[in-house]
């Protein structure tokens, strides 16, 4: 009795993110062959990567990479993937790849982005109405380009219906491993996880590997001035009242120019330079939660641990341990040799 097939095709450009698709495409590989071992007869995914016009394409890394045109695929696809790259600005302002890839989602039963692919398929409108993540460091461009969007920037991966979006690069693997698991079962996905040394369900979210955002920095002098009080001692008394007098104005007055310079109340400000401050202690010092809870503001360590588990979906201590920055270890002192003389 033949395999049955599950079609995968990936949408590849100039500009790809190599790890973008080889990432979901060796998911997907290494599937079919847990699934040889474990369940013979069981369908087997066929994987095509594509193109435009088919031939090379050169990833933003420099590496080329061979494919078929779009034109000659298969009449349905099981799965459409859409990568991402820098190249996904060209890509979603070409009316060629967008008509393509809304009409492979049209005969596709799923499609699934990894990282800045969602550009492109917002640019079909296939995420209009939808929930879909990106990397964070492109969700607000999301936001802001396709409002008809429901961007959040902290999943690692996000389901709406046929419609899966995933974070930035290596949660390309995530999404494809969830994926394997819809279609094959939990044994064979943590199988397949296990093969490539990965977590089945990796903890947290993207927000506890995001930079802090730079925020806009005020033009009216009192509320820039309350910014950098706030900057340069997160663990002191912010109250907005009693920022509002150090700065010589009103509250309501206070509240409402800074929510107007900044983009954020001051009470969210506090809250983010806090949270920022309490990262870069976890990172840097050996010092207690107990002790960096003070320091910065959060008071005891539990109301550091609500934040965290908030909004970095993690606990201080687990924070800590994936993101500590090693000392160095200091070189032992030389001891001077005798003269022999």
């Amino acid at each position: 009795m033949p395999t049955r097939t599950h079609h995968v095709v990936f949408v590849t450009f100039d500009g790809l993110q190599t790890l973008d698709l080889t990432g979901p495409h060796d998911v997907f590989a290494n599937a079919n062959a847990v699934l040889a071992d474990a369940r013979p007869a069981a369908t087997r995914y066929h994987l095509t990567v594509a193109s435009l016009r088919g031939g090379a394409i050169t990833s933003e890394s420099g590496l080329r990479i061979l494919t078929d045109p779009i034109d000659t695929l298969p009449a349905r696809v099981q799965t459409l993937a859409i990568p991402g790259g820098t190249g996904t600005r060209d890509a979603s302002n070409d009316p060629a790849m967008v008509d393509a890839v809304r009409s492979l989602d049209r005969r596709s039963d799923r499609t699934i982005t990894i990282c800045s692919g969602a550009f492109i398929a917002a640019a079909a409108g296939l995420l209009d109405g939808r929930r879909a993540t990106t990397h964070w460091a492109r969700s607000g461009s999301l936001a802001r380009r396709y409002p008809e969007v429901d961007v959040d920037d902290d999943p690692i991966y996000i389901r709406d219906g046929r419609i899966w979006s995933s974070a930035g690069v290596t949660a390309g693997i995530d999404l494809a491993l969830a994926v394997v698991e819809q279609d094959h079962g939990v044994e064979i996905a943590q199988t397949v996880a296990r093969w490539l040394v990965m977590f089945l369900r990796r903890p947290g979210g993207q927000s506890q590997f995001a930079t802090p955002v730079w925020t806009e920095r005020a033009e009216l002098e009192p509320v820039r001035h309350a910014q950098d009080l706030i900057d340069a001692v997160p663990g002191d008394d912010h109250r907005v009242a009693v920022l509002a007098e150090r700065v010589g104005m009103s509250e309501r007055h206070f509240t409402r120019r800074f929510t107007e310079e900044v983009g954020i109340s001051p009470a969210r400000y506090i809250a983010s330079v806090r949270l920022e401050a309490a990262r870069r202690a976890l990172e840097t010092t050996t010092d207690t939660v107990d002790a960096i809870a003070s320091r910065t503001g959060f008071g005891t360590a539990e109301t550091m641990r609500r934040t965290f588990a908030r909004r970095l979906s993690t606990s201080p201590d687990q924070y800590r341990r994936r993101f500590r920055r090693p000392t160095p270890t200091p070189e032992p002192a030389r001891t001077p040799e005798r003269s022999t003389a």
